[in-house]
């Protein structure tokens, strides 16, 4: 392996299709997979035994989740250039994964030429976005003057606002962000004030009206 390789980290939980982005890449001259993972927490732990170049990351993983995973490494291994691969192409997690320290964010369904050349823009410290989220994001700040009605949630509000529209219960929350079941009722609470409702169902429904989540979108 030489210096000019772009060592790549593979985090998926679909076993099928990391299998498959590592088949697509190891027929493209100057990238390398070097690594996999099924997790965020794996994504974390890969970045600082191997400090890959570029890590693809799915945003739908349970645990600490893509985004969790995003804020981590963005903080701890800054060298590693993240790339964000999604099923869906909703207009607000683009948006706050940048935000978080992402360097890119393509959809599952782009072309082998597309995720070639995200890799080799972030990979040079350039950000890359797919035209389909690009446009998206685009229009949706020219709809809402710019604003976003969920970017009044804090980092760990959206997280927590993300976990209960998915349907996971506050205990099992508090449990995954190693939180107590009050904090986490505390977080909900406050998520509530700032959005103006007073239920879970209101806000599953503002959610999905926002595109904050789709229907078949799994939690992060």
């Amino acid at each position: 392996m030489t210096s000019d390789l772009i060592k790549v980290v593979i985090i998926d939980d679909e076993e099928l299709v990391r299998a498959g982005i590592a088949a697509i890449l190891s027929t493209v001259s100057g990238i390398e997979v070097v690594g996999q993972g099924s997790s965020g927490e794996d994504a974390i732990k890969i970045c600082r035994q191997l400090t890959p170049d570029v890590v693809l990351l799915d945003i739908n993983m349970p645990g600490i989740g893509g985004y969790g995973a995003v804020r981590t490494m963005a903080k701890m291994h800054s060298e590693s250039k993240i790339l964000v691969l999604t099923a869906h192409s909703n207009d607000v997690m683009p948006v706050r994964l940048l935000q978080a320290g992402a360097k890119g964010y393509i959809t599952k369904s782009s072309t082998k030429a597309d995720m070639v050349r995200a890799i080799k823009m972030i990979h040079l410290g350039q950000h890359y976005i797919s035209p389909e989220i690009a446009s998206k994001i685009a229009l949706n700040q020219i709809d809402r003057g710019g604003k976003q009605l969920f970017d009044t949630l804090s980092e760990r509000e959206m997280q927590v606002c993300i976990k209960i529209v998915s349907g996971v219960r506050p205990q099992d929350i508090a449990n995954e962000f190693h939180l107590s079941a009050k904090t986490i009722n505390s977080y909900r609470y406050r998520i509530f004030e700032k959005l103006q409702i007073s239920s879970d169902v209101e806000l599953t429904h503002l959610a999905i009206k926002h595109k904050v989540i789709n229907f078949d979108t799994e939690e992060l």
